[in-house]
């Protein structure tokens, strides 16, 4: 079964990308989750976040929003004392932040995920050139939903990291062409085609 090459490292990794990276999500909790590990993983690499990813979900109540948004002084001083734990207080203090703006945008929306997929009108974007590697680390649809987001006062949210959350939760599709997730998503949801302008500029 041939997969993207970049899954390749490890077993959680590959195990990511067959049952998560890329397919459609409409679970705001598991949108939450993808969106604060991006936060964790600023200046860092997506292998780390994998890897630590269940020491981040006891951190933070398993990413309940609800939670989250209402932890304090003492929530932060607990998290940054965890045995494993990316230690800065910049970033935890930033997913308790966008916590709350999470639930601002749910009370608007009735669902962020209804929100991020409004960028899209709820299909799966292939990108012409995309499938054949040429994958750029940000976009016109990233930097459109990264002014968005940082509008309504979201943090550590600039468009190379929003662009990963988009291929993440499936609003882009970015497998490779002869991945097979790619032709499962193509052949299961809503998907439709489109140049990447900003990448030919």
């Amino acid at each position: 079964m041939e997969r993207c090459p970049w899954c390749l490292c490890n077993e959680k990794m590959t195990r990511y990308h067959d049952e998560e990276w890329g397919i459609p999500l409409h679970d705001d909790y598991r949108q939450f989750e993808f969106l604060m590990m991006e936060v964790m993983q600023c200046g860092l690499n997506w292998n780390m976040m994998i890897q630590k990813r269940e020491i981040f979900r006891q951190c933070f109540d398993g990413f309940d929003y609800d939670k989250v948004a209402a932890y304090g002084d003492r929530d932060v001083e607990r998290i940054l004392a965890a045995e494993g734990m990316i230690r800065s207080r910049r970033k935890v203090e930033a997913v308790i932040h966008n916590a709350r703006r999470f639930r601002e945008i749910r009370e608007e929306y009735g669902s962020f995920s209804r929100y991020i997929w409004s960028f899209s009108k709820g299909k799966t974007i292939l990108y012409a050139g995309h499938q054949k590697g040429r994958i750029p680390a940000s976009n016109k649809l990233s930097d459109e939903v990264s002014r968005d987001l940082k509008k309504r006062g979201f943090k550590y949210m600039g468009s190379i990291t929003v662009y990963s959350h988009l291929q993440a939760c499936g609003v882009i599709n970015d497998h490779g062409e002869g991945c097979f997730r790619y032709r499962d998503i193509i052949e299961n949801y809503p998907t439709v085609r489109k140049r990447d302008v900003q990448q030919e500029a």
